[in-house]
């Protein structure tokens, strides 16, 4: 090959791949008449709904940052977190969990995520009528429990009461404010090359639990959800490696998910480890089954952190120390090229791209005629979409 055939051969792979550049950083297209299963599911088309509806209408500064709590400053200089979110679970009860702890967990672990320090909760409830009040009192009961473990108090709340039929059991909304000590700031912009990538456990469990719990599939699994307060180990990694970049708890699509919102339109690329990956032998046996990805099933006690590499090692003890942190470790890293990828180095030697879901896997499809929520996109896996019956019985 000459040089002028090799010169013309860079130059098209250069505009080949200024494209692909260009189209990745597209805003996101709301194509959709109406809302579907997809839009909450945490991928793509949730990605799109969010842009062109709620960011367009309400578009200000501190939203635009997407982030799981606002930081807001008060006139005397303190900074707050802001946090809400909604739940919905089915069944309410799992193995390891209710609606009830789900709903304070997780307000609670996307204040710490944010760097603050969770203070109070706010709790509404829309409850269907005809609910069983001792059933009533046992989820309020789990709220009480999970809040007061982590040091959080509820101290306003709401409730209504719709007809038969029209919510499912129940619906849980709770708003959390937290403080965030001074000096400390985790933020996208800081994350950098070099810096690794820790997780602070197993992941998986979450969602595998409640799907399994619906008794849809023939599956014979002793799988618990992980649903717990992240706010103490948050504040032992934070004082083992004060530099740390940026934190995100691995709810809505999993740890795939929270690493491509972590990529998106960055000048870097997450690259995991598929060896490093820590999922229990009982969640990595029903995801096979089902031909799921555990890196896409929602956790409840989980988060992913961007630490400075000199201070990875101390990170991964102090979680270890914590009695809920046994299986933390460091993951992946942070690397130049190529910008905005997530890619899995698998245990074969080659590798993959972890791409941002488009829709929810095929394999939810199974739970279809169920209704409840969806485990694998924004669920909370027990969380934060709905799944609602058609007159015919279909999701």
């Amino acid at each position: 090959m000459s040089s002028t055939d090799a010169m013309t051969a860079a130059q098209r792979e250069d505009r080949v791949l200024e494209r692909i550049d260009k189209f990745r950083q597209r805003r996101p297209r709301l194509l959709d008449d109406v809302v579907t299963l997809a839009h909450g599911a945490g991928g793509k088309s949730s990605a799109a709904l969010v842009d062109a509806v709620f960011l367009e209408a309400f578009r200000n500064s501190e939203l635009e940052q997407l982030g799981d709590a606002a930081i807001l400053s008060t006139p005397s200089g303190e900074r707050l977190a802001f946090s809400t979110d909604s739940y919905v679970v089915q069944p309410l009860r799992f193995p390891g969990g209710s609606i009830g702890q789900v709903a304070v967990h997780g307000t609670i672990n996307d204040l710490a995520v944010s760097g603050a320090r969770p203070e109070w909760l706010s709790a509404g409830f829309v409850i269907e009528e005809g609910f069983p009040i001792s059933d009533l009192r046992e989820i309020v009961a789990d709220m009480s429990e999970a809040a007061a473990s982590a040091g959080v108090q509820i101290v306003t709340g709401d409730t209504k009461v719709v007809g038969r039929g029209a919510a499912d059991g129940m619906y849980i909304c709770t708003t959390g404010v937290g403080v965030i000590p001074e000096g400390r700031r985790l933020a996208r912009d800081q994350v950098q090359a070099g810096d690794k990538v820790l997780l602070s456990g197993t992941i998986g469990e979450h969602g595998m639990a409640v799907m399994l719990a619906r008794g849809d599939l023939a599956i014979d699994a002793d799988i618990t959800s992980d649903t717990a307060p992240v706010n103490a180990l948050v504040e032992a990694l934070l004082g083992a490696a004060p530099s740390t970049r940026w934190m995100r708890d691995a709810t809505r699509g999993g740890v795939g998910t929270v690493c491509n919102e972590l990529a998106k339109d960055a000048p870097f690329a997450v690259i995991l480890d598929e060896d490093k990956l820590p999922v229990e032998p009982q969640v990595l046996g029903a995801c096979d089954m089902l031909g799921i990805d555990p890196l896409y099933v929602a956790n409840e006690g989980k988060f992913v952190a961007i630490v400075a590499p000199d201070e990875a090692d101390a990170g991964v003890a102090a979680l270890r120390a914590h009695p809920r942190g046994g299986r933390a470790t460091v993951v992946g890293e942070i690397v130049p090229e190529p910008p905005g990828i997530v890619a899995l180095r698998t245990s074969f030697g080659g590798s993959r791209i972890v791409r941002h879901a488009c829709r929810r896997p095929a394999s939810t499809n199974l739970l279809k005629s169920q209704g409840g929520d969806d485990v694998f996109g924004d669920p909370r896996s027990g969380g934060r979409h709905r799944r609602r019956r058609s007159p015919s019985g279909q999701g």
